[in-house]
């Protein structure tokens, strides 16, 4: 079906797009260009949203893992500092792998686990006992989807590395399995528990920066040092084959709760570019000896951007580069009617006096909107503004790490959801969401950056909740 929808997407863009004048525009440039479609399944028969899931309350919350290379382990030594957790089983296809993450449970005082090793399937075993409520996918992304839709057919809640679907067909699929089995779906997205990210969201949502316009995210991280690290060169394979915003999330997830994608609005047209790539094929060359013709013969771009509009007149910029000497940027940026927020390089807030109250916050006589506010303004404003999570859960956060604390973040409130009965925190709309730049990019890109439409994954429902909010147990 990818190449299908592929094909249908060349088709109409050649129709939308032929010419030197798009159809719809004039010479003058005030006309329109309308953006490509992209299908968008009519819901299975007897099944509905999963806007606001809850599930039953689980007491104690019983944890597969799968995958135990880079991520898994970590993972696995967070869950032993969780309460109300118990890890049942351990599978990855290395035996010693699965022996490692035995010894984080044995150093923490915990019984072993059941051990799955051996087999490409190894995984369907552990998803298939009875005695497991959630599976904790760390895997190769190529095995994410698959993964997360046999978990959730033997009756599993299912937690997914990031990104959670590759493909547009993916991201379907995983949305009906959830909807026709009740059960959570959700994208291990970190970065949105980011102690300045949420801090950021909760002024954002107290009105600080007045109504947000536009919001900004990225992945820049130069992997120079670590395409060795990958087994079987999946990742880097994975980006010498596809075109495209392969690593979208950890930039969409903040931008995208800020705007209340899917609670209020939604996403409507994308636009992508790129450069060239050089960097990596020049890697190729010189450090695995390949020649320069086959280096060359490669897809995604150096750095991607792309563009989106939402239904209610907002924009989204995403960028990906994970090749040029950059310093590490998920750049980070809320633009409001009374203020503004950034996070790398220089972390910090340029507000309108107007929007504060006072209290506690010193120089409020000399802000200027067009400066950031001074540094022990700032901490202030953080302290004051810290969200309840923070309040509650940073010093523990702090203490256990993983991303600076973040990862423990995610995980805790996983289970406190899954514990108390209440939706979580990103459902599996988000994960389509966030997910689908890899292949709408890819799209627009290919059609000489055309206009996209980004489907309605909750199929008419994006305005049925009103505003993103953290659930809680009072």
């Amino acid at each position: 079906m990818q190449k299908s929808l592929f094909a249908f997407a060349i088709l109409l863009a050649s129709l939308l797009l032929g010419g030197c004048t798009p159809k719809g525009t004039t010479t003058a440039g005030r006309g329109t260009v309308e953006p490509i479609q992209v299908p968008v399944p009519v819901r299975p028969a007897g099944q509905g949203d999963v806007i606001g899931l809850t599930a039953p309350k689980i007491e104690t919350v019983r944890v597969g893992f799968i995958g135990l290379g880079m991520r898994g382990p970590g993972a696995v030594s967070r869950f032993t500092h969780i309460p109300g957790t118990r890890i049942v089983a351990l599978c990855d296809i290395h035996e010693e792998r699965v022996e490692n993450a035995q010894k984080i449970l044995e150093n923490a005082g915990l019984p072993r686990a059941a051990a799955y090793s051996g087999s490409e399937d190894a995984w369907k075993e552990l998803c298939q006992r009875d005695d497991i409520d959630l599976v904790y996918i760390a895997t190769d992304w190529k095995k994410h989807a698959m993964m997360m839709i046999y978990a959730m057919e033997q009756g599993k809640h299912v937690a997914c590395e990031v990104p959670a679907a590759m493909t547009l067909d993916e991201i379907w699929a995983i949305i009906d399995t959830a909807e026709r089995t009740r059960k959570h779906a959700m994208q291990l997205e970190n970065c949105v528990y980011d102690f300045f990210e949420l801090t950021t969201l909760n002024m954002a949502q107290q009105g600080l920066f007045g109504e947000i316009l536009h919001a900004e995210g990225a992945y820049i991280h130069d992997l120079g040092a670590f395409w060795d690290y990958y087994e079987g060169d999946w990742r880097l394979q994975y980006n010498k084959e596809f075109r495209g915003d392969v690593y979208a999330t950890h930039g969409m997830g903040p931008a995208a709760q800020a705007l209340d994608i899917h609670r209020g609005d939604k996403m409507n047209i994308l636009v992508s570019m790129d450069t060239k790539p050089v960097n990596i094929p020049e890697y190729l060359i010189e450090k695995r000896g390949m020649d320069r013709d086959s280096a060359y013969q490669f897809a995604n771009g150096q750095h991607t951007m792309t563009m989106i509009s939402t239904e209610k007149g907002k924009t989204i910029q995403i960028q990906h580069d994970v090749a040029s000497p950059r310093p590490y940027s998920r750049m980070y940026q809320l633009s409001g009617t009374k203020g503004f927020a950034n996070k790398y390089p220089i972390e910090g807030y340029a507000l309108d006096a107007s929007s504060l109250k006072g209290g506690e916050i010193p120089n409020l006589e000399n802000l200027n909107a067009h400066s950031f506010v001074p540094k022990e303004t700032k901490e202030a404003l953080m302290e004051t503004y810290k969200h309840r999570i923070h309040r509650e859960l940073e010093e523990k956060a702090r203490e256990v790490g993983g991303h600076g604390g973040m990862d423990f973040i995610m995980d805790y409130r996983l289970v406190y959801c899954l514990q108390n009965g209440l939706p979580l925190d990103m459902d599996v709309y988000d994960l389509a969401e966030w997910c689908s730049l890899a292949e709408l990019s890819r799209i627009s890109i290919e059609n000489n950056n055309a206009p996209v439409a980004v489907p309605d994954f909750t199929r008419g429902n994006w305005n049925k909740v009103q505003g993103y909010r953290h659930a809680f147990a009072e």
